[in-house]
Parts: structure tokens; sequence; C-alpha cells
């Protein structure tokens, strides 16, 4: 990385980059290329991090009402620790607050405890859990929320 990070609109041709770290950081939980064109079709708000042309992390939301779904969040392996999620989050936040979203809601696998520690630094609250929400591998999710 050469230190020149920027936040960017994730666009239908970054899909098979993002499929790549979809399928490195989930596996067989990996959304398909398919799948998330379907959520840019939506008009779900995804946004990217990038060192020049390369994708480094990606993170979706979608917006309803005084609500926001965080979808998805996930950084190249070869790329973590160095701040990517966290650039990540903080723009993800600041555009749920500019849309008028009173609550924040996702859902993370109750086994992905770098993932919930990130959620617990923004102050997001386990609500409950949802069994065997992960198709392929049957692990459980942890719904949290984070009010705004």
């Amino acid at each position: 990385m050469d230190g020149d990070l920027r936040i960017g609109r994730l666009r239908w041709w970054h899909l098979p980059a993002v499929a790549r770290i979809e399928q490195a950081v989930f596996g067989p939980e990996a959304w398909s290329e398919g799948l998330l064109w379907t959520e840019l079709a939506a008009g779900h708000d995804y946004r990217a991090v990038f060192d020049g042309d390369r994708l480094l992390g990606y993170a979706g939301v979608a917006l309803g009402g005084n609500e926001a779904w965080i979808n998805n969040i996930a950084v190249d392996p070869a790329v973590r620790r160095r701040g990517i999620a966290t650039m990540l989050m903080s723009d993800l936040l600041s555009r749920v607050r500019l849309a008028g979203a009173k609550a924040v809601f996702l859902e993370v696998a109750v086994d992905n405890g770098s993932a919930q520690r990130l959620y617990d630094r923004y102050g997001f609250y386990g609500i409950g859990v949802r069994k065997n929400y992960y198709q392929f591998t049957g692990t459980d999710a942890a719904v949290m929320r984070m009010d705004l």
C-alpha cells in the first residue's frame, strides 16, 4: 500500500474484486457476484477503500426510514490491521446519520470476535441471536444495534 487510500462508490465493474474478497473472508458463506450485483441494483449504498486502482475493502448499507442495516463489511486479508475497516465504518456511519437514520443494525457470526470488537468500539450492542443464520456452516448470528 502506498498510503494514498481513498473511499469511493462501489460500481459494477468492481464486483469481481469484491467477490474475491468475499470468498477469502467468508468462504462458503460468501455472496456471489450475482447477489452483489442485486445489492447495487436495489440501490443499497456500497463504498470501497481503494489504494490507487486496487480495491482493499468494502461496506454496504441498506437505508429504510429511520433504520439502516449494514449488509456487509470486509477487508482483503492481505491488508488487514491497517485501519481499512475503521475507515469504512466511519464513512458508513457518517452517511447513515446524514440520511436521518436513528438506529443501525447488523448481523455478525457469533464466532467472529474481531468484527464484534470493531462494532463494540462504535457503540453497537447485542439485541439477540439468530440461530443457524449462516446457511452453509450453521453458525449463529449475533444481532447488534447502534442508536444514533
